[in-house]
């Protein structure tokens, strides 16, 4: 959803372009507890971006009254479909925020 919001879709960026991010460290710190069925309101954004490495921040919050349940992030690595270490094509270079 978040490549949808920039404009463009991760599936076709590995069909395509045959670029994948591959998941290098991830972390989570959970502030309370959530429910099941409770709906979560996830926030995502660009922490850290690199010609070949981008780091997702999040931060989930109930939906009901606001709570943070949970911060956390992700850092991935662009890879080729070899799942060799690559650069970010230069197509996506303003989607992720790299001018």
């Amino acid at each position: 959803e978040f490549c949808k919001a920039r404009g463009f879709s991760y599936k076709e960026m590995e069909e395509r372009d045959g670029v994948l991010l591959a998941v290098a460290a991830a972390s989570c710190r959970y502030s309370s507890a959530a429910r099941f069925d409770e709906e979560v309101i996830i926030k995502t954004w660009i922490a850290e971006v690199s010609s070949r490495m981008l780091t997702f921040g999040y931060e989930l919050r109930a939906a009901a009254d606001g709570r943070k349940i949970a911060t956390g992030e992700t850092r991935h690595v662009f890879c080729g479909r070899d799942l060799k270490p690559c650069r970010m094509p230069a197509k996506y270079r303003a989607m992720f925020g790299i001018s």
